[in-house]
């Protein structure tokens, strides 16, 4: 009777430790939960929601142009949200009248508060190899590459995939 007891408890003890350590690896490796800490995304993000974060898509294949990507490296302090707008090799130009051109291309984006401007960055702009060019959605009040510079690819934390919360919102980004 008392060695069935401890053999019980022994079992709830390794499953429980299975338990955290699988979540554990998850969380670091695979999948996370972040918060959204800035304007510099509205109109699509908003201060205080929480996102869903592909750490691993990024290992595998490169970023999209239009991915909303989450950057935790030597370029800020921060870590920062932002969208991709340039890939490597991609020309980056802006209009007079503030839209943003992508090899000599009008970009359309719907999802854009606010005029685009270069912010001093010199243009044409080419991105560099094994980097990508990022904005924010609220291109008036972001501190993003044109600022910045370029971002590593080795930067990229991963790729804010779904909104948690708030529940009115719930659902997959675009």
């Amino acid at each position: 009777m008392k060695k069935s007891w401890i053999r019980e408890v022994r079992d709830w003890c390794v499953t429980l430790g299975i338990a955290i350590a699988a979540a554990l690896l998850i969380q670091n490796y695979a999948f996370a939960q972040t918060e959204v800490k800035n304007i510099s995304m509205q109109k699509t993000l908003v201060d205080g929601q929480r996102l869903i974060e592909d750490k691993i898509s990024y290992r595998f294949e490169m970023p999209h142009r239009g991915d909303i990507v989450i950057i935790d490296g030597p370029e800020s302090d921060k870590r920062l949200i932002k969208r991709v707008v340039g890939l490597p090799g991609d020309v980056i130009d802006f209009t007079s009248d503030g839209h943003v051109l992508v090899n000599q291309k009008l970009l359309q984006e719907p999802y854009v508060k606010g005029l685009t401007y270069s912010n001093g960055l010199k243009v044409p702009y080419t991105v560099p190899a094994k980097s990508v060019f990022v904005m924010g959605d609220n291109r008036e009040n972001s501190q993003d590459s044109r600022m910045l510079g370029p971002i590593a690819l080795s930067s990229l934390e991963g790729r804010a995939v779904f909104r948690l919360w708030p529940l009115s919102k719930f659902g997959q980004l675009e």
